[in-house]
């Protein structure tokens, strides 16, 4: 029979769920499932699983109850398993993920994304560079200077992804000394940046406050998001 699974812990992971529901409509409490020195956490798989919100908020209560206790090993959301003898052979590789756990243990992510508003850094970029300037005042007082538009738009285009990168790894460089290990992201949308942080809880209020500082010193224009904390789903 299928199982939904939502982490794997040591053995002696305390595993206070009795109190939480599961992935599903009908589903009950998680359990466990041993090894020899690991547990899964799971549930019975629901049979038409879907990422609606009350699912994802059941996973997700139940991966911070875990978390609250010590170190797991977060699954995503939707992950299955054909069955909980497959899910039982965990100690076919135990010894990696003791040792995933111990780097885990006492640790969360943050995940923060940084946008930044196209006025703001369009008028950085006619500030600073004299060409971008040119091209503008070519095309603002000559309205069929096609040529000289379109050199201003492929200038802008460049000049954006090149501040934005400069952006990004200046963000990265500031927080990064309050963090074990970082995770790059994939940026979409209106973000230039996203990123993934492994922090040790301990420090947890002053990467926060890291974070906040580095909102300030960059002003209005940009935008940072943290998300946080989180299970390390970036760094399993």
């Amino acid at each position: 029979m299928p199982v939904y699974v939502y982490a794997i812990t040591d053995a002696d992971h305390p595993h206070r769920l009795d109190d939480l529901k599961g992935v599903g409509e009908s589903a009950g409490p998680p359990t466990t499932v041993a090894g020899r020195s690991l547990k899964a956490v799971v549930s019975d798989a629901p049979a038409d699983l879907r990422p609606k919100r009350r699912e994802v908020l059941a996973h997700q209560t139940v991966l911070d109850r875990l978390l609250e206790d010590g170190a797991v090993l977060p699954m995503r959301f939707g992950f299955v398993a054909p069955s909980g003898d497959e899910v039982a052979a965990l100690d076919e590789n135990a010894e990696n993920y003791a040792r995933t756990l111990e780097r885990l243990a006492g640790r969360i992510e943050y995940h923060l994304k940084c946008g930044r508003d196209q006025d703001d850094v369009l008028r950085e970029i006619l500030t600073e560079s004299p060409e971008a300037r040119r091209l503008n005042d070519a095309t603002r007082h000559d309205a069929a200077a096609h040529g000289d538009r379109m050199a201003l738009g492929e200038l802008i285009s460049q000049e954006v992804v090149a501040r934005n990168d400069a952006a990004g790894r200046e963000i990265v460089a500031a927080l990064a000394p309050a963090a074990v290990q970082v995770a790059p992201g994939e940026a979409r949308g209106e973000h230039f940046l996203a990123v993934s942080f492994l922090v040790d809880r301990t420090r947890a209020a002053e990467f926060a406050d890291l974070v906040r500082a580095e909102a300030g010193r960059r002003g209005d224009g940009y935008e940072l998001t943290l998300h946080g904390p989180l299970p390390p789903y970036s760094f399993v």
